[in-house]
Parts: C-alpha cells; structure tokens; sequence
C-alpha cells in the first residue's frame, strides 16, 4: 500500500463514529482504501471516481457559529475544501484550502491530525458523477476575523448561527451536514 494511503487508512480507522451511517461510511471507506491506492484526483472531475476531499469547518468557539460557502458547482451551503494532493497528508489539505478559499493562515496545530466525521457522497451539480469520500476537519475561528473568499468558486460565504442553521430547510446544505451538527454538539442521530 502507497505509503501516503496507509495514513489516511490510519486517519480513518481512528474516527470514532457517531452513527450507524458514519460506521457504515467508514467500513467502507477502509475497504476502498486497502484495495487501491488510486484515492487522488487527477484530472476534473472525476478521475479517478471515487476520490478524498478535505473539508474545513470553521466553528466560533464562542457561539457555536459555523462558516459556510454558497459552492457554485455543487448548488449548495458547504464547508470549504477540496481534493487532497497526491501525497498530501489530509489536515495539510485542510489548511491549505482554508488558505485558498478563506485567506485564513492556519498553524499546523489548529487543524487536528484525525478528523472529526467521515462521509462517503455522490456528488451534485455541475461536477455530478463521482463519489466524495470527505473528511471533515473543525477549526475555532472567531467570526471577527478577517476572511477573504475566493471569488468564483462561491456565490458567497457566511456565518451561521445555530438557530439559522436548525430553521432552515436541511437540503440547502450537504446531505450529511445535520448528522455532523450532531456529532459536533454530542447529540444522538439518527444516522440517516
């Protein structure tokens, strides 16, 4: 196994889940991953079709606000992130992309090692067609602090408050953003 693989292998047999869904996406993510060692992007947007992405969640510490990106492709509010790089350790992309698309510089010691939700997803919209395995990284960023969003990529970037984020209809966001709220707050959920 590429040596860069066993890592993330590592990574993932590490995530605690919480759920019967993130169980699920976790056993078989360990699967794909010690049956190939094709796990990274190498041509848009779907090659190989099943692929790692990095998201980055930024999380208020002081009142549980989360930033979220209006993603032009995908049509919906989502954490920012991106496809991790050949060989790039995935908390090396987390930290790279909350650069690229937030202007946020992050010390290596903010982002942890292992990830805090795992999901496996096909994707919607314009890029359709592949299969996201994403790992979901959780930052304290204080929502006074300077961003700079990356033009084009989103329509807009905000701060959610956690009252926004429960009245709003769920299908505005990422499929399995209201089971990671619930990871992230140690709620139960009904892992669907």
């Amino acid at each position: 196994m590429r040596d860069s693989v066993a890592v993330v292998a590592e990574l993932v047999a590490d995530i605690v889940p919480a759920d019967p869904l993130e169980a699920e996406h976790r056993a078989d993510t360990l699967r794909w991953l010690s049956g190939t060692d094709d796990v990274f992007r190498r041509a848009r947007p779907a090659t190989p079709a099943r692929h790692l992405v990095s998201y980055v969640v930024p999380v208020d510490p002081d009142d549980g606000g989360v930033l979220l990106v209006d993603h032009v492709n995908a049509g919906l509010w989502l954490p920012p992130g991106g496809h991790v790089e050949p060989d790039e350790h995935p908390a090396a992309t987390a930290r790279r992309e909350a650069h690229e698309e937030l202007g946020l510089v992050l010390a290596e010691h903010a982002v942890a090692e292992v990830p805090a939700f795992l999901t496996v997803t096909r994707t919607v919209g314009i890029d359709a067609g592949h299969t996201d395995v994403s790992l979901w990284y959780v930052v304290e960023v204080r929502r006074d602090q300077r961003l700079d969003p990356e033009q084009g990529e989103f329509r807009a970037a905000r701060w959610w408050s956690p009252a926004e984020l429960s009245g709003t209809d769920p299908a505005r966001f990422d499929p399995h953003f209201g089971r990671f709220r619930a990871k992230l707050s140690g709620r139960p959920s009904a892992g669907t």
